[in-house]
């Protein structure tokens, strides 16, 4: 198991929609989410900054994450939820939420 932390800016005129989203999230993102490998899946927020937590369970991230993006229906919630966050202008290559650096943990 690896574990996950992202960032992204959540638009402030945006924060009630995006909380309404998440509170009912579609089971078909659900579905795909599991079906690619993640578990314990959190967003966090704070001064209109989310943070993301992911325990990914699979072999292969990269082909895991393709798969995700690949369902029509998790495109469909990201065209939806893309407008309500800006992000980082310094993340990777290709990437929408910025990848965090692990530096500690304990069980």
């Amino acid at each position: 198991m690896k574990r996950y932390g992202q960032i992204i800016r959540l638009r402030p005129e945006h924060e009630a929609e995006y909380r309404k989203a998440h509170a009912a999230v579609w089971p078909e993102v659900l579905k795909t989410i599991h079906d690619c490998n993640i578990r314990n899946y959190t967003i966090f927020l704070r001064n209109g900054v989310l943070f993301a937590y992911y325990e990914y369970i699979g072999e292969d991230h990269a082909a895991d994450m393709a798969k995700m993006a690949e369902c029509p229906k998790t495109q469909e919630w990201w065209k939806w939820m893309d407008p309500m966050q800006e992000p980082f202008e310094d993340r990777e290559s290709g990437a929408w939420w910025a990848g965090l650096e692990e530096v500690f943990h304990t069980d």
